[in-house]
């Protein structure tokens, strides 16, 4: 069984960029969201991602994730997905042994800058870096399938 335990912060100020090693830029697009689910497709360069994640509004969750042809997933964001597609360019920023993803999302939801950390367990300590600000964990807004439908600027 895949388990992600992730915890999600909004971002206080640009000074994370200081430490940022790399970037990568997604383009993604959901093409379902259930009640128990939600099933995604993420285009990352020249590569594509099913991913498929549990609906629970918690930092830990059931996801599963799997490569397709990068043509098979540039057709499923044009024809098959639901919503509007969320564009964001993640950055890779390490602090005190945890490499920090910090999300800045580009088109409808531009303005929305988000970090998050992936965790061992639940009860995982870490070190906040200063310039994170307000944790948004169980705030279903600032999930992306939240975000396909109901865009940042719209808010």
């Amino acid at each position: 069984m895949a388990k992600e335990i992730e915890r999600k912060f909004l971002v206080a100020s640009d000074s994370w960029r200081h430490g940022a090693t790399g970037s990568a830029r997604y383009l993604q697009g959901y093409l379902a969201n259930g009640a128990r689910s939600s099933v995604r497709i993420r285009v990352d360069g020249d590569h594509a991602w099913l991913n498929i994640k549990s609906a629970t509004l918690d930092i830990e969750r059931l996801e599963y994730e799997y490569a397709v042809p990068l043509a098979d997933g540039e057709e499923m964001l044009a024809r098959l997905c639901e919503g509007r597609l969320v564009e964001k360019r993640r950055w890779f920023v390490p602090h005190e042994g945890k490499t920090w993803e910090v999300d800045v999302f580009e088109g409808e939801n531009e303005g929305l800058v988000v970090a998050e950390i992936e965790l061992d367990s639940a009860d995982e300590e870490f070190v906040r870096p200063p310039w994170l600000g307000e944790e948004v964990s169980h705030d279903s807004r600032y999930y992306n399938v939240w975000l396909a439908r109901n865009p940042y600027t719209t808010w």
